[in-house]
């Protein structure tokens, strides 16, 4: 009978890193496109918090459309993972024993306490974008309370902390598997979530440019620019630090996907078009809010199935 202790022994040594004789969770596309639609819910959130609690009314119609941005965004995310799961009609055991009917927290696991943030993020951003539309004229005044006075705030700052996690948390949570790539870094949920905030700030960027206050754009593209650098650094240096793991992970097609997809088209050619917008003239914010939401989506199709190849 073969020793199938020893031939792991072997594949452990000659790997990288033990984590490539582990398991893959089979993780597809709908992941990816779950992470990219909870990246810019949070973002978008925590720009448009940002600019409720320390802007001044000018900003009001940029905040409106953060939360117009990240509400769709979110209920276009929770349904991917939950199809995502093996059963996905017992999705609410997640949140309530069966047996008990009592919530069901693990605090010791990273699923578990992501389930819970991103239902507590969703109904705050569900209160912040009803304010919102009652702003609009498209529901009843009544609603109006939620942006105003002190409830407002507290809205407004609960939905940017709720923000900052769920952009961030997708990338904590693929560092909590022992997988290739995903457990070699601590530093994934760091760039997801700037990563994040860069996308939520391209997509309100894109919708909003032409609508709110000029002063509200231009600290925004400012936001956009300052997140891209520093995930370009968080990006680099992951990469660095990876050693022997980038190498055998992104040496091929990953690698130059993740450098052209995401260095060049989702971070250089943005920042360029941000320090030379008369080279694309009106077209330039929009057009590097594109590349940005690009780069965005690439990211996290690089990191989530590069790792499923091996």
């Amino acid at each position: 009978m073969p020793d199938l202790g020893g031939m792991t022994q072997v594949v452990a040594q000659t790997a990288p890193s033990d984590t490539f004789v582990t398991l893959s969770p089979h993780w597809g596309w709908i992941i990816v496109f779950y992470f990219f639609f909870g990246g810019i819910a949070g973002g978008a959130a925590f720009l448009a918090a940002m600019l409720d609690l320390f802007g001044n009314r000018n900003d009001r119609p940029m905040a409106r459309i953060g939360y117009a941005v990240a509400f769709p965004a979110i209920v276009l995310g929770g349904p991917l993972l939950i199809v995502d799961l093996n059963r996905p009609e017992r999705f609410w055991h997640m949140f309530i024993q069966s047996e008990t009917f009592r919530p069901m927290i693990k605090w010791y696991s990273p699923i578990s306490v992501g389930a819970w943030g991103v239902g507590v993020f969703a109904l705050f951003v569900t209160l912040a974008f009803a304010g919102a539309l009652a702003e609009w004229g498209r529901l009843p005044g009544a609603f109006r309370a939620l942006r105003d006075g002190p409830l407002g705030k507290v809205i407004s700052a609960l939905t940017g902390l709720g923000g900052l996690f769920v952009a961030g948390y997708t990338g904590v949570l693929l560092a909590a598997t022992n997988r290739p790539l995903w457990a070699d870094t601590p530093l994934i949920g760091l760039l997801f979530l700037l990563s994040g905030v860069s996308a939520g700030a391209a997509l309100m960027l894109l919708v909003g440019a032409r609508r709110a206050n000029a002063g509200s754009v231009g600290w925004l593209g400012d936001m956009d620019a300052y997140t891209s650098i520093l995930e370009l650094v968080v990006l680099v240096v992951l990469a660095l630090s990876l050693g022997s793991v980038a190498t055998e992970v992104w040496g091929n097609g990953w690698g130059v996907l993740l450098a052209v997809g995401v260095g060049l088209v989702g971070i250089l050619l943005p920042l360029l078009l941000h320090w030379r917008p008369r080279l694309l003239g009106r077209m330039s914010v929009p057009s590097a809010a594109v590349l940005v939401l690009i780069g965005g989506f690439v990211l996290r199709m690089v990191f989530v199935l590069s790792s499923e190849a091996i």
